[in-house]
């Protein structure tokens, strides 16, 4: 089905001095302006497009290639603030518009946000929304401890950030689990650490249990092989220098140091560690 927000491929009908008219089914012919015209296209021929409205709230096609289509979840800049709403830059001429009323607080001008990409039941248009818990799954479905999954931070919270799962889900990262510098807007890999009995979702930035420590002991026996046999951390290292080097928590820090001692790869001291 041809849908306003989304890719489809047309069929060219005609010529003429602003631009091609394409075959867009239930939509009628859509204009493909000459700006975006291939130098080979002919009559004829199937082109692939994006479907949105111009400033005149017609339809209109464009090569260009936007950051997020209807249904989908993305973190876009803010270009401009305007009388009834704010402008997203979602990587085509025309700015995507997020109303006022779908904001989770004020947006200022170069600011990141997270939305949610949808057509506006009123108008038909394509906007965007920030308010994204109402398009989440509140069902865990088959998530489990120790999955890996793919992350979207969409907002900061006293414990931490909201995260969206997988693209349907929300889960919570906790303070404690980032060992590394993030913000709203960031994508990354995950863990599932606990799904709880109310179904919310708690997330971390490493594997939990022994695959943490497995994974950090390459990492580590990777850095003492990297910097001439020997790395100045060790048990007396702050937690804050440990985690700001490696990304891990102390704790993980001494599991794998010790794993890599007991295997007779390294030789540990208080203020460093060296390959055996």
């Amino acid at each position: 089905m041809i849908q306003i927000g989304d890719y489809a491929t047309l069929r060219v009908l005609r010529f003429t001095d602003f631009g091609s008219y394409l075959d867009a089914g239930e939509l009628g012919e859509v204009l493909l302006p000459r700006k975006y015209e291939p130098e080979d296209l002919a009559e004829g021929d199937e082109i692939r497009v994006f479907l949105y409205h111009d400033d005149q709230g017609r339809p209109v096609a464009t090569t260009e290639t936007p950051l997020a289509t209807v249904g989908s979840f993305a973190a876009l800049k803010v270009a401009a603030v305007a009388e009834q709403g704010v402008f997203l830059d979602w990587g085509l001429s025309r700015g995507l518009f997020l109303p006022f009323r779908e904001e989770r607080r004020p947006l200022r001008e170069g600011e990141t946000v997270v939305v949610r990409v949808l057509t506006d039941e009123r108008t038909g248009r394509v906007m965007a929304s920030a308010r994204v818990d109402r398009f989440l799954d509140p069902d865990p479905g088959r998530l489990r401890a120790g999955d890996e999954v793919d992350l979207l931070l969409y907002a900061k919270t006293d414990l931490g950030f909201k995260a969206i799962v997988d693209g349907t889900r929300s889960g919570v990262l906790y303070r404690n689990e980032i060992f590394r510098s993030v913000a709203v807007g960031d994508s990354m890999k995950g863990w599932v650490l606990r799904v709880r009995d109310d179904g919310k979702i708690d997330l971390g930035l490493q594997a939990p249990g022994a695959g943490k420590v497995f994974d950090f002991e390459d990492e580590l026996l990777k850095a003492l092989r990297e910097n001439g046999g020997s790395v100045p951390f060790g048990d007396d290292s702050p937690a804050e220098a440990i985690r700001e080097r490696f990304g891990v928590s102390k704790k993980t820090f001494k599991k794998a140091s010790g794993a890599l001692f007991r295997k007779r790869l390294v030789v540990l001291f208080p203020e460093r560690i060296d390959l055996a």
